[in-house]
């Protein structure tokens, strides 16, 4: 990196927010997006990446602070990677959001739009989510060298969210806002046992240790599940810890372990065992009662999810003798949220574990109209397919971040469904895949619903109908 990609940017005054959480100043001709900037500060920025047509950098002083500004209410802001927005009122948050719907529907998908809704904000904008995953480290995230130095191999030890860009450092949390106690008694409460009985702390680099991973999961009705992933299996001391925490939190619902020897975090692929408790927790909305296991999928705000999916249920608008098709269903919330109004509701799935527990939820809540099957979406969603089950009237979608295939698209639009909901994390591929059904649909409602308070993500619905 040469000297000029170095520089340091004094007096800059920053315009507005931009993507991806950061705000965007224009200095010589360029875009220069900072993270943890508010509109109206005025800052000096360390040039990091310089590229053709834009700058990133990161505050080193803060000359005057914008009148938009207000305290983090975490400790941890600015070093961890989460909640980028906590220094925006949280009305300041939602207008930007709904501008993000509103520039992406209409830029990237060129739509012609009615009136959006409102933007349906977050009742709760702390302790809304009920999943967390933290990651143990032998060496956590320590800002300078010379502090570095002071401490010992103990003092070092971290438990708590990864770094940003920086795979192999952790930041270890003393408190974290996002999700209801006891998740921040129960991560405490391992770290301190883990060193006291000299438990290993995963080294992310060597790939060495035994702790690995903390997933903490609560619901509404106040049970807790806890998994710990180990990285080896050293029955001894999995027992050690694991029979602590019973002793220490008999409130546990349920609680697992898994093993992971893999160089990736990700246990969807691991079975996981059942130490305590039961298997899995409940979850209810309105008179549903949903099962969730350990690698269960079920939204990360349960309160908002309940407002999002009512919003669903409104605008597939159902008078009883509907054949709804809930495309991307995971654990089939939506489809069992909807099934009372509607004759027949098919879930398909690409996650088998997803389809099994969709069944479960059905046989559970005693709903008998609702099929689930697991595959691939471009094989499943096929003309044999709807010929046996029955053609959709209408079609709720709720895919991945990358949106749909543009062969489910076709053959959405080529089934005719009258309604099409569309429910999305992302609006740049909602606005892609609403042009890939062509013209048959239009754009009826949009309505952004704020799932993730101090961040930049959102949910969005949108009600296409037949033309």
């Amino acid at each position: 990196m040469g000297r000029r990609d170095k520089e340091l940017l004094e007096n800059i005054k920053i315009e507005a927010i931009a993507a991806e959480g950061k705000s965007l100043a224009h200095v010589n001709g360029k875009v220069l997006f900072v993270p943890f900037a508010v509109p109206g500060d005025v800052v000096d920025v360390q040039v990091k990446n310089k590229r053709r047509g834009f700058m990133e950098g990161y505050i080193t002083r803060m000359i005057e602070p914008s009148p938009l500004r207000i305290k983090p209410f975490c400790s941890h802001f600015g070093v961890c990677g989460g909640c980028k927005w906590q220094s925006l009122p949280y009305s300041v948050q939602l207008e930007n959001k709904q501008q993000q719907v509103v520039d992406q529907l209409t830029r990237i998908g060129h739509l012609d739009l009615p009136q959006i809704s409102p933007i349906l904000g977050s009742g709760n904008t702390i302790h809304y989510r009920n999943k967390l995953e933290y990651t143990f480290s032998s060496r956590r995230w320590i800002e300078s060298m010379s502090e570095a130095e002071e401490l010992t191999d103990t003092q070092k030890l971290g438990l708590g969210f990864h770094i940003a860009g920086l795979f192999d450092k952790v930041l270890d949390i003393d408190k974290c806002y996002l999700q209801p106690e006891p998740t921040n008694k129960i991560r405490l409460f391992v770290k301190d046992f883990a060193i006291r009985n000299n438990l290993e702390f995963f080294d992310l680099r060597e790939q060495t240790g035994l702790l690995r991973t903390l997933i903490i999961r609560t619901s509404t009705t106040g049970e807790v599940m806890v998994i710990v992933v180990f990285a080896k299996d050293d029955k001894k001391n999995r027992e050690l810890l694991l029979d602590a925490l019973s002793t220490e939190f008999p409130s546990i619902t349920s609680l697992n372990w898994i093993i992971n020897d893999k160089r990736n975090d990700s246990v969807s692929d691991l079975e996981c065992f059942n130490y305590s408790g039961r298997d899995h927790i409940y979850e209810k909305m309105e008179e549903l009662v949903f099962r969730i296991g350990p690698k269960s999928f079920y939204q990360t705000n349960s309160h908002q999810a309940y407002e999002l999916y009512k919003v669903v249920r409104e605008m597939a608008a159902l008078k009883g003798d509907e054949i709804v098709y809930d495309l991307y269903t995971g654990t089939g919330t939506i489809a069992l949220f909807v099934a009372k109004n509607a004759s027949k509701v098919i879930g398909i799935e690409y996650i088998e574990e997803a389809v099994n527990d969709a069944g479960e939820n059905a046989r559970f809540n005693n709903i008998g109209n609702c099929t689930f099957f697991a595959g691939d979406m471009k094989d499943m969603l096929s003309e044999q397919f709807m010929e046996q089950h029955g053609r959709p009237d209408v079609v709720i979608l709720d895919p991945p971040r990358a949106g749909i295939h543009p062969d489910v698209a076709k053959v959405i639009a080529k089934s005719s469904p009258s309604r099409i909901v569309y429910v999305s994390c992302n609006p740049a591929t909602q606005a892609r895949d609403i042009t890939l059904l062509g013209s048959d649909y239009r754009v009826v409602r949009v309505q952004p619903v704020d799932m993730f308070p101090h961040t930049h993500h959102l949910e969005n619905i949108v009600l296409l109908e037949k033309v």
